[in-house]
């Protein structure tokens, strides 16, 4: 082997690696990416549980709606990992049920902070969809990047856990 081939085949070697390599570096800000989506969807999902707590407590609507809306976002709030997902859906459909009732709005707006209260928690809950979103989107490209070839043949993800998309029923109640 002559000088030639030998800094053809070193050439080689430095390419393989440094495409390698990378990979692997994308594969970590995958799974940063998802990790700060996480934390973000973590912060949306309890501010909205905070915020129907907090209609639930105002004294702003009848007794048996306070009830269900602060038993769903107690449960929401103190879920763990396994239950979550219900738990939130279940905050979802308890928001739907309270703020989709006839002349729900009407009677809100004539109470004092009625409105602001009404308008924060449609807000948090536009943000919890979206937070919903951007995870599952980072789930998916991580999930994607982790079933290629490379990535499977040589341990580039290392020992990190393989991502798991966070399904719930977050249709933003209708407020109107």
């Amino acid at each position: 082997m002559d000088l030639v081939d030998l800094l053809f085949w070193l050439g080689l070697l430095f390419l393989a690696g440094t495409y390698v390599s990378w990979r692997a570096g994308r594969l970590d800000r995958l799974h940063a990416r998802v990790d700060l989506a996480k934390a973000a969807l973590d912060a949306a999902l309890v501010r909205r549980a905070a915020v129907a707590l907090e209609l639930a407590l105002s004294r702003l609507l009848d007794p048996a709606t306070s009830l269900v809306l602060a038993t769903a976002a107690h449960e929401a709030r103190t879920a763990d990992a396994e239950s979550r997902e219900f738990a939130e859906s279940d905050l979802s459909r308890a928001l739907r049920a309270v703020l989709e009732q006839p002349e729900f709005r009407a009677t809100l707006e004539a109470k004092p902070n009625g409105l602001a209260l009404l308008e924060e928690l449609a807000a948090t809950a536009q943000k919890t969809a979206l937070a919903r979103r951007f995870f599952n989107d980072a789930v998916s490209a991580t999930r994607i990047a982790r079933r290629r070839i490379l990535a499977r043949v040589l341990p580039l993800a290392g020992r990190a856990p393989l991502p798991e998309f966070f399904e719930i029923d977050d249709v933003p109640p209708d407020v109107q």
